[in-house]
């Protein structure tokens, strides 16, 4: 596991400055009636389980600003935010903390 990951998936990973690493929860493919929801009528996902963060924002003396947001998290996150990557076949996101716009808390 990655210093500051949590997925072994992405352990080889280390993410730079500001940036979060996300597995975004994706919707079901068919609705408890049994529908099946077509990729195109699906929502854009705007939460998802923080995988790995990095060390954070440098600051102008050149020191490090640690992020309000560590691995284990749940964000949640702009609609059309950040860059989408594959990782063994699963979609990732990776984001700028400014991005997120909330931590949900555990329990919720």
């Amino acid at each position: 596991m990655g210093k500051r990951g949590i997925d072994e998936k992405v352990s080889s990973m280390r993410m730079l400055g500001d940036r979060v690493l996300i597995k975004p929860i994706l919707e079901n493919d068919v609705t408890p009636g049994g529908i099946i929801i077509p990729d195109v009528a699906k929502e854009v996902p705007v939460m998802g389980n923080v995988v790995a963060v990095g060390p954070g924002r440098v600051q102008e003396d050149g020191s490090y600003r640690k992020l309000e947001i560590d691995a284990g998290d749940r964000a949640i996150y702009g609609k059309y935010s950040g860059t989408k990557i594959m990782i063994q076949d699963e979609e990732y996101l990776i984001v700028r903390e400014p991005e997120i716009f909330a931590i949900v808390e555990k329990g919720e």
